[in-house]
């Protein structure tokens, strides 16, 4: 960040390929350098979304009245210890001496930069803020009032009561054990009943302001979270207690079916989680009386409760940014710096989620020439593949034609997204009104559950005419009820309860992508593109030779980068 503009922004797990990496981000600290045009010498703060010394009375009694085991403590020791040597790590990275090094470094406390990521990049001057997630800094929850550059806290919830700990332990507890599997149960719900919310509510409810776990069903308290992520993808251990089994049964296998049972285990979970959110933001609203909520943390990344908000309490106005669960906590901390340490005013609303690296032509020229070069010249039982180089109009055109006779197109365009989601420039794209299409990518490109949903991404001067809300969602951050008499128009992007995980595509921020939905929707009436990421089990894409590497394994059918077309002959 530069002069307070936000100029670049990516993930690790896009360089080294491990989706979720948490280790040092040796890689995106280059990028982002080289693309802001400086070097590690010009860098006048460095700022972290943790603070090891927030909260330790807190921490100091808790250890003291609940007697943590020792594996526990040794666990939080270790990752705190390799925080310690940052001047070497950003020096090392750089290939530079350390003595280059000579930012102040920022330790910002974890919802401080949540808040800063959802306030200080949001288009309101004033609103209410919540924080809400697993855990940072041994708080989990915040409520608070934001105010032009400052930021007033209001109420928090301390370790171990977490809603974002009760949906992951119930996630692993389904059977879905990896990092982020979150937003699997999320699209599994729609397909149970509530059956278990009874029993739920015995174990989270609202207390006050906010709300409190039952402690007999974690093990957490006593035990900690056992995570691990050397040289891999985090990994979560089970943390529910025996008494969670008794009350809904045996924990499913990673390889067991999905009954109905799981699925009204999921619809429960996520009806009492958002219960639990609804309970929060109607006592913020009653402290503040503002219309205007910014919602973030992990679990503002539950888009089905996100779409809910301005219906089921008093606001009217919702702000969830693009970087809401810990990876924007890194622009988060940057930005707390800027407004509060450094009182420099604000002058810059996140509009759009394009930060990470570009395309270069001559890139995506060598990537499909490579794949054409490999498929025609070798026995294999593959299609050959056919390359050409298109103009504007010409490659807009043969997308659509290719889209409106059934086929997937691979979509690599412009800056890679930042964050979780596709948002038109890293994408594979269908028609939203083949009832097959949902199957076909799941099952023969994507490669994962059937169950999982896709988002539409429509131009946003039509929204009020497919969805019974008229709101902006640039970055499918909330899931809302398309009209009924829309549902049978596209049902590829239609989920089980009538709903869809909304992207609103503005021509000023987003031209390309824009220009394409048009010229689908005067070939089709229909404004609409099914989207999802341009990736198979993996990060999504950030190079053209990766683009063309999912085109090649998978059976999609077309992919454009850039300018350039591969085609299946």
């Amino acid at each position: 960040m530069v002069d307070g503009r936000l100029l670049a922004a990516v993930e690790e797990e896009r360089f080294n390929r491990i989706k979720h990496w948490a280790g040092f981000p040796s890689a995106s600290i280059r990028y982002v350098l080289q693309e802001a045009g400086v070097t590690l010498a010009d860098v006048d703060h460095v700022a972290l979304s943790f603070d090891p010394k927030a909260n330790l009375g807190r921490k100091a009694l808790f250890t003291l009245i609940n007697r943590p085991s020792i594996r526990s403590l040794a666990d939080r020791l270790q990752r705190q210890g390799k925080t310690l040597s940052l001047r070497a790590q950003l020096a090392a990275a750089c290939q530079v001496d350390e003595a280059v090094v000579r930012a102040t470094v920022h330790h910002v406390q974890h919802h401080d930069a949540h808040m800063a990521c959802g306030f200080f990049l949001s288009p309101f001057d004033r609103s209410a803020i919540l924080s809400i997630d697993g855990m940072g800094d041994f708080v989990s929850t915040v409520s608070a009032v934001g105010n032009g550059t400052s930021i007033q806290k209001l109420g928090e919830v301390f370790y171990p009561h977490s809603l974002g700990f009760l949906y992951n332990a119930v996630t692993i507890y389904l059977g879905f054990p990896h990092y982020g599997d979150e937003y699997k149960v999320m699209g599994l719900a729609p397909y149970g009943e509530p059956e278990y919310l009874e029993e739920f509510r015995r174990i989270i409810f609202p207390k006050g302001d906010s709300f409190e776990l039952n402690l007999d069903f974690f093990t957490h308290p006593r035990n900690g979270i056992s995570m691990s992520w050397d040289e891999g993808s985090p990994c979560v251990d089970a943390f529910h207690s025996p008494l969670l089994e008794e009350r809904l049964g045996p924990a499913r296998k990673p390889c067991e079916e999905v009954t109905k049972k799981h699925e009204n285990i999921a619809s429960s979970l996520q009806r009492v989680t958002e219960e639990i959110i609804f309970h929060q933001l109607r006592k913020l609203h009653e402290q503040t009386q503002l219309n205007q909520l910014v919602l973030v943390g992990g679990c503002a990344m539950n888009s089905v409760a996100n779409g809910k908000v301005t219906q089921e309490t008093p606001f009217q106005h919702l702000y969830v940014p693009v970087g809401a669960a810990d990876n924007g906590a890194a622009f988060g901390a940057a930005f707390h710096v800027f407004h509060q340490s450094l009182k420099q005013p604000r002058s810059f609303v996140l509009e759009h989620g394009a930060w990470g690296p570009g395309i270069d032509d001559d890139e995506c020229e060598q990537a499909v020439r490579a794949i054409e070069q490999r498929t025609n010249t070798t026995d294999s039982e593959l299609a050959s593949v056919r390359v050409s180089r298109r103009r504007h109009d010409e490659l807009l055109d043969h997308a659509v034609d290719a889209i409106c006779d059934g086929k997937v197109v691979g979509w690599f365009q412009g800056r890679m997204e930042f964050g979780a989601r596709a948002l038109g420039n890293r994408s594979l794209l269908a028609d939203p009104r083949r009832t097959d299409m949902r199957d076909i990518i799941n099952l023969k490109i994507k490669f994962r559950e059937k169950f999982r949903p896709f988002a539409p991404s429509i131009l946003e001067e039509y929204v009020s005419e497919y969805f019974e809300i008229d709101e902006p969602s640039p970055f499918m951050e909330r899931v809302l009820p398309i009209r009924e008499e829309k549902r049978a128009v596209i049902p590829a992007v239609t989920h089980f309860d009538g709903s869809g995980r909304l992207q609103t595509v503005s021509r000023r921020t987003s031209p390309l992508y824009w220009d394409l939905i048009d010229r689908f929707r005067q070939c089709t009436g229909v404004p609409i593109l099914l989207n999802t990421s341009l990736n198979e089990n993996e990060p999504i894409v950030r190079t053209p030779a990766e683009a063309v590497s999912v085109f090649d394994r998978t059976a999609m059918d077309l992919i454009v980068v850039g300018n350039w077309v591969a085609e299946r002959c």
